[in-house]
């Protein structure tokens, strides 16, 4: 299978539910997300829940004890290892954020098997607080298409070796089936 690229979105695909509402709804936050929710984009949404959290007192501990009880499907874990082994470039393209990922992968034990993960940026800033960015700044330099969020067009990070783009958007064409698979679990872009 050496050759052969997967590239798999994160919430809903390697998870069973999007690590975003998951984290605030278990730390107690779904009033305030809802209310805010029709305001401002998600990822201004996301750092602003982070800010509201770490505000109540809830750690980065109290985020990864959460991430750490995602639900998942009990044969995610073996198909990724199996897909690794047999030689597949395994990727993630997701508009989650890499701690979050970085996060729930490390705890299946399976960060490893992957090539690249491309998603929104976080880190620890040093009062202990979870900042997250959008993975392009929507507001100066926006991708134009309406197929992916505004602050991510996965179809500008997926490429081949030629720089070429792989998938259906941004008005670019379908990739060779040969080349790439993308498992889908719900409408995407790609």
């Amino acid at each position: 299978m050496a050759g052969i690229m997967v590239i798999l979105d994160f919430d809903k695909t390697i998870i069973e539910v999007d690590s975003d509402n998951w984290v605030v709804d278990e730390l107690g936050g779904t009033d305030l997300f809802n209310e805010l929710l029709p305001t401002m984009p998600w990822n201004s949404l996301m750092e602003r829940m982070m800010k509201e959290m770490h505000a109540k007192g809830k750690t980065i501990e109290e985020i990864k004890d959460v991430l750490k009880r995602v639900p998942i499907h009990h044969r995610v874990v073996l198909a990724i290892k199996t897909a690794h082994a047999l030689g597949c470039d395994l990727r993630i393209v997701s508009d989650a954020n890499m701690f979050f990922i970085e996060t729930i992968l490390d705890h299946l034990g399976i960060s490893n098997c992957f090539s690249e993960i491309n998603s929104n940026p976080s880190f620890i800033n040093g009062e202990g607080r979870l900042i997250i960015s959008p993975y392009v700044d929507f507001l100066t330099s926006p991708h134009g298409c309406n197929l992916c969020p505004p602050n991510m067009c996965k179809g500008m990070i997926i490429r081949d070796g030629n720089g070429s783009v792989l998938g259906r958007v941004c008005l670019n064409p379908r990739p060779d089936p040969r080349k790439i698979y993308k498992p889908k679990t719900r409408p995407n872009p790609l």
